[in-house]
């Protein structure tokens, strides 16, 4: 039986261990997407974070845990989370990871333990259980297929899933979009918009948007409206990301937001070359995927559509608009972000262009009182 020992994340070698450890464990994995070394440094900051050591002092495992005051008030529940789990192959190791997460919530008055989740529903969230094979991507998990297993073993139950749809993108925009886009428009006097920089920090659009946001996905499994604050966070992270040409924005005669899409190029492959660090090269990486070398995927980051406007085909406006953009780029797939798997409204809209599931991903429980 191997010693494992629980340390806490204080000092600078440890953070080292915890932001390096899943490098060396997907070494040779071709599918791992690593972090940004300073998410994860921050990480170690604002979070309770545990590495656990072997008997040679190396690092084998490591996890993060939380709590979400805003959430426990919004859904009524003494719950802390837990994020950016990782650990070798080893029982022992991943018993005493989620023990030193259970530990530390119970000393806080938890009475349950779940995740992974993060503080927002934009933040990464779900253990992959299916689609090992598929590549990841920066604003999601990976993880080896055996993490569930290990967690299942240790009293945790499925919360909630989440599925990803991965489909060809046609060359012509399916008839189903482009006839109810053209009734929608004409109907409804809407009409799709590109906006600049400026018009999303000065202009205020980009808070618009995740208001938008907050206001749709509300009711969702563990959302939590995202404040001002931490939507600017957002917005000046992803801003410098994104292609705007490529984040359609319906808005009505009047000039509001009534639905938008966010996408974003694959940044998959530049992130592996990088290897989660920006200096001294890695920039260069990213620049270069960003501008010039693009990747075949897209990313279907968020879509979402005002209440009192969905169920009038307002989504159709927007693939109308973004299929023939990605022609134009040269992408040849689209992936979307987790979306639940009984969202069935969400879901469905993407049948036109025939998705397939390629990511199953899990948000898991277990009561501790």
């Amino acid at each position: 039986m191997n010693k494992i020992t629980i340390r806490e994340v204080v000092s600078k070698s440890e953070m080292r261990d915890f932001v390096q450890l899943p490098k060396r464990i997907y070494a040779d994995n071709p599918c791992y997407v690593p972090d940004l070394d300073s998410d994860m440094e921050a990480l170690c900051r604002k979070a309770k974070t545990f590495v656990a050591y072997d008997e040679k002092g190396e690092a084998v495992g490591r996890v993060a845990t939380f709590i979400s005051e805003k959430a426990n008030a919004k859904w009524q529940r003494k719950a802390a989370r837990f994020s950016y789990i990782d650990f070798i192959d080893d029982r022992e190791v991943s018993a005493a990871l989620m023990g030193a997460v259970e530990e530390w919530a119970a000393s806080q008055g938890m009475e349950t333990v779940m995740g992974p989740l993060g503080w927002y529903d934009l933040d990464k969230e779900g253990l992959l259980v299916e689609g090992f094979d598929k590549m990841g991507a920066i604003t999601e998990y990976y993880n080896a297929s055996y993490y569930h297993q290990h967690l299942e073993a240790l009293g945790y139950t499925k919360e909630v899933d989440w599925v990803q749809t991965r489909m060809a993108i046609p060359t012509e925009v399916p008839k189903t979009y482009f006839r109810v886009s053209r009734y929608v428009e004409s109907a409804l006097g809407l009409k799709v918009r590109k906006l600049t920089n400026k018009e999303m920090l000065e202009g205020g659009y980009g808070l618009k948007i995740l208001d938008l946001v907050n206001e749709c996905y509300d009711s969702l499994f563990g959302y939590t409206k995202m404040s001002q604050e931490r939507s600017l966070k957002y917005i000046k992270r992803y801003l410098p990301l994104v292609d705007l040409d490529m984040i359609p924005v319906v808005m009505d005669p009047e000039g509001n937001v009534v639905a938008a899409c966010v996408t974003m190029t694959s940044l998959s492959k530049a992130m592996r070359k990088a290897g989660g660090k920006l200096l001294p090269f890695g920039w260069w990486h990213l620049l270069k995927a960003l501008k010039w070398g693009r990747e075949d995927t897209v990313q279907l980051l968020l879509i979402a559509v005002r209440p009192d406007m969905q169920g009038y085909g307002v989504s159709a406006m927007l693939f109308d608009d973004l299929i023939p953009i990605f022609n134009k780029k040269g992408y040849k797939w689209a992936e979307t972000g987790p979306q639940l798997d009984y969202n069935s409204k969400e879901l469905t809209q993407w049948k036109p262009l025939n998705p397939e599931v390629v990511k199953r991903r899990r948000c898991y429980k277990k009561e501790i009182r």
